[in-house]
């Protein structure tokens, strides 16, 4: 697999009233070129935070890199491959950061409505990004905005280019922020819940146009959600996040089918089964500790019926080892050295 993205150890932290928030507390993960990687895990987990990262968009302050790398590799020049770029380097308003957000990675933003200029049509927004990139004529950018909207099944594209957001569907505006993602053809796509604020029949259409796109330019995915239903779909390799730290990296459907980690054993069986008997859903016990008062230990251990005491809440983080080929997992190991 060719990477596109490395992280390593990335620590994001907010400093707030109650103390500091470690939102992203030691991630790390890598998207190879023309691949699907799914991040799942509870809302606050980190997944947006550390999507957000990658782009240079946290909000600084009250939010601060605290560590870590982001390694992109840029296009090869001539057969020439340059070193890769560490973008927590880069000025987050700098014009080096500037000619990768939007241009190289693209990103899909989690409510449309609120990502849309509501001053402003929603071709004049597209044409605004393809003109701040690629240098190109007004009449060039707007001929190739309505070959997006087309692109992206938004209907009438030629009259539509015109219309402002508020003149969108829901499911509308998304395929159009699809389309201004898509606009100067990233190598990389981060999907940040597309299908949240949508009903259930314009998700799978927006999956399968996502999966479409993939396949047609070979753009890699970040797709983030806490939809376990969407990432079976569209995802070649799952990361699962809880409370800043990755549990668990596998390739889908290793994950689904042997998950190792008691949390994400909880977040399978927690899904409703259509075929079978009816049986009651089973819960995760406990609640999600505050980020600024982490647990000492496994994060995961005051929720874990797998918890060994001395051991889960000692002092010791466990490590994200690769268990198999492919399966990476931070869980102390059963006594006897067993694995998990």
């Amino acid at each position: 697999m060719t990477k596109l993205i490395e992280i390593k150890n990335l620590r994001v932290h907010f400093d707030v009233d109650e103390g500091t928030a470690k939102a992203v507390d030691g991630v790390s993960f890598d998207i190879g070129e023309n691949r699907v990687l799914g991040v799942i895990g509870e809302s606050g987990c980190g997944k947006s935070v550390t999507a957000h990262s990658i782009l240079r968009i946290v909000p600084s302050p009250p939010a601060r890199m605290a560590g870590g790398q982001i390694l992109f590799h840029p296009r090869s020049n001539g057969g020439v491959q340059a070193p890769p770029v560490d973008l927590l380097t880069l000025d987050p308003k700098g014009e080096d950061i500037r000619k990768i957000r939007g241009k190289e990675i693209g990103m899909i933003f989690q409510e449309p409505m609120t990502s849309f200029g509501p001053l402003h049509t929603i071709g004049d927004q597209i044409m605004e990004t393809i003109i701040t990139h690629d240098r190109t004529s007004k009449a060039e950018a707007r001929t190739r905005t309505i070959e997006l909207l087309r692109r992206v099944g938004i209907p009438n594209p030629e009259k539509r280019v015109d219309d402002y957001p508020h003149k969108f569907s829901g499911g509308m505006r998304q395929r159009a922020m699809i389309a201004m993602a898509l606009s100067c053809s990233p190598r990389l796509l981060i999907a940040d819940e597309p299908t949240t604020a949508i009903d259930v029949t314009v998700q799978a259409q927006i999956l399968e146009l996502l999966r479409e796109l993939k396949e047609a330019t070979g753009m890699a995915i970040l797709l983030i959600t806490h939809n376990l239903a969407v990432v079976s779909e569209l995802a070649d390799e799952i990361v699962v996040m809880y409370m800043g730290r990755v549990m668990e990296r596998a390739p889908a459907e290793e994950l689904f089918n042997n998950p190792l980690h008691p949390y994400t054993i909880g977040l399978l069986h927690s899904i409703p089964v259509l075929d079978g008997p009816v049986v009651r859903l089973e819960q995760i016990k406990g609640s999600v500790p505050s980020p600024c008062a982490l647990p000492d230990g496994c994060v995961f251990h005051p929720r874990c019926d797998k918890c060994r005491q001395g051991v889960c809440d000692g002092q010791e983080v466990p490590e994200l080892k690769e268990i198999s080929p492919g399966h990476w997992v931070s869980c102390f190991p059963q006594p006897g050295g067993r694995g998990l």
